[in-house]
């Protein structure tokens, strides 16, 4: 049987035997806790409390600021130390509220929830917006905006991305296996708000312990069905995942729910089951801290707004000298230069490398090989995009499909002149998206 996958793409490396096989570990902040109100996609939260404030675990500090938007709550009890600009993981000084912690993690009372089945669709999608939920796989868009398409009854398939296709993370995996009731149950609350649809979780065929247990979890749920997906890099971009379970495409200008698509990554999917099956907001993430600077790499389940030293910390501290610390993964995170700074909604990874062979590399000419279209997943020529992107050429880039790149790196992975072209691509596509927006 073929196995399921797209068309292009690369295997590096993965990394994931560093911290697999390890258990997730919670982690107890210990200094102030920083939440930054804009961590996600569209409007900044507001503010709800002031300086001074005595706050619980599990309150709500900042409110949605529009519709396209999310809440934000607290992760631990303390007082609101200050609300003002701080650092985050991209550099950029974000208004923020920073929370002593008094560290008795004293919590709110919680709200009983009444039993899924018997909430409207309406109640459903207000739990998840309530409680703050973004895509917890790196872009931030507020879920509860996601599960509410133009046309409900369109949506033919709720995908989880369960790929986890980027190297070295290893935090979607350990869930799979830890808490597999609870992505099942967050799923199946998906499934409620689109009565035509049915639900894949689609696993990376490297998984296989994961796709026996969801295969047996799931034997009896008429509706869900576990597809193992040929293991290659990007499986879990969006773009590739409905290619590969539905075969249908999808390009720059069309959302999933164009194609009757849905996906959410494995963090959401059990964030959801929280919010709606137990009555929590969102507090906590996984982070997956590693790479072969780390004494003890592992994933933790981290209270968001801990600081990131406290997770170096954690992992038994550095057993060399990083020369490179990735947020994310190598092939979609970017490099930090300061570890000084909060972990947030979108925290997936921090990668410590003793090596930085992106530097160390020379780029030569283009030798025209082709190689780049190759692995290209999005089917275009990355060598004349980036020589469009780098004299400034938008007529060309653009008709030259320069938008359907998914900066997944492919490119300058396997250019043997070790060109940066998903760089100075994506920059272009940057500016082009700034104009559209304006």
């Amino acid at each position: 049987m073929a196995k399921l996958t797209f068309a292009g793409g690369i295997h590096p490396y993965d990394g994931k035997d560093l911290s697999k096989d390890k258990p997730i570990k919670e982690v107890l902040p210990k200094g102030d806790l920083i939440y930054p109100l804009s961590q996600h996609i569209g409007a900044p939260a507001q503010p709800i409390v002031k300086k001074g404030d005595k706050v619980l675990t599990g309150q709500k500090i900042a409110e949605a600021g529009g519709f396209v938007s999310a809440p934000i709550y607290a992760s631990v009890s303390g007082t609101v130390k200050a609300i003002e600009p701080r650092r985050v993981v991209t550099g950029d000084n974000v208004m923020s509220i920073v929370i002593e912690n008094d560290g008795l993690y004293q919590e709110v009372e919680w709200k009983k929830v009444p039993p899924f089945e018997t909430l409207t669709r309406e109640e459903k999608i207000s739990l998840i917006r309530e409680a703050g939920i973004v895509g917890m796989g790196g872009a931030g868009f507020p879920t509860a905006v996601k599960l509410s398409p133009r046309k409900p009854e369109k949506i033919e398939y709720v995908i989880v991305n369960c790929a986890e296709c980027e190297p070295y993370l290893t935090s979607d995996y350990r869930k799979m296996l830890e808490e597999p009731e609870k992505l099942i149950g967050g799923l199946k609350v998906s499934l409620s708000l689109f009565e035509n649809a049915r639900g894949i979780l689609a696993v990376e065929d490297n998984k296989p312990d994961c796709i026996e247990k969801l295969k047996k979890l799931t034997q009896d749920e008429s509706r869900i069905t576990v597809k193992a997906l040929k293991t290659k890099y990007p499986q879990g971009s969006e773009r590739q995942l409905i290619y590969a379970t539905t075969g249908r495409a999808i390009h720059s200008a069309m959302l999933p729910a164009d194609a009757g698509c849905v996906v959410n990554n494995v963090d959401t999917v059990i964030a959801i089951y929280n919010a709606v099956i137990c009555g929590r907001p969102l507090l906590y993430r996984i982070v997956t801290v590693t790479g072969d600077a780390v004494a003890d790499p592992r994933n933790f389940r981290v209270r968001i707004g801990t600081n990131y030293h406290e997770l170096i910390e954690e992992a038994g501290g550095f057993k060399q000298p990083p020369v490179k610390i990735v947020s994310g993964g190598p092939m979609m995170g970017f490099g930090i230069f300061d570890l000084d700074v909060p972990t947030t909604k979108t925290s997936s990874a921090l990668l410590c490398l003793t090596r930085d062979e992106v530097s160390a590399m020379e780029p030569g000419p283009c030798i025209n090989c082709g190689k780049c279209v190759e692995a290209c997943p999005g089917r275009v020529v990355p060598r004349k995009l980036a020589d469009y992107a780098e004299h400034y050429d938008e007529e060309a880039f653009l008709k030259n499909n320069g938008m359907e790149c998914c900066e997944c790196g492919c490119c300058s992975f396997v250019c043997p002149a070790k060109r940066p072209l998903t760089q100075v691509i994506k920059s272009m596509r940057k500016m082009q998206l700034a104009k559209k927006k304006k």
